[in-house]
């Protein structure tokens, strides 16, 4: 199965972003504000990975359950 390529894509985007600021965090002194910035930017690349990953993870949902056509008969229940 091929899903979303623009959530793909955003994720390798994201990961690649994450890494960059995690060799710029090495190359800082620890006390430094710039070390406490990629800190903050580590954390919000964590945060967005996880909710493009959730996305990602919905659209599999939805497309594995599109897959099966329900009768007429069956609705959903709340």
């Amino acid at each position: 199965m091929r899903f979303n390529s623009g959530l793909a894509a955003g994720i390798e985007r994201v990961l690649e972003l994450s890494v960059d600021a995690h060799v710029k965090r090495r190359e800082v002194a620890m006390d430094s504000p710039e070390f406490h910035n990629s800190t903050g930017a580590i954390a919000a690349y964590g945060k967005v990975l996880a909710m493009l990953t959730e996305l990602q993870q919905l659209e599999e949902l939805y497309t594995l359950v599109g897959q099966y056509e329900f009768s007429e008969g069956v609705t959903a229940v709340n």
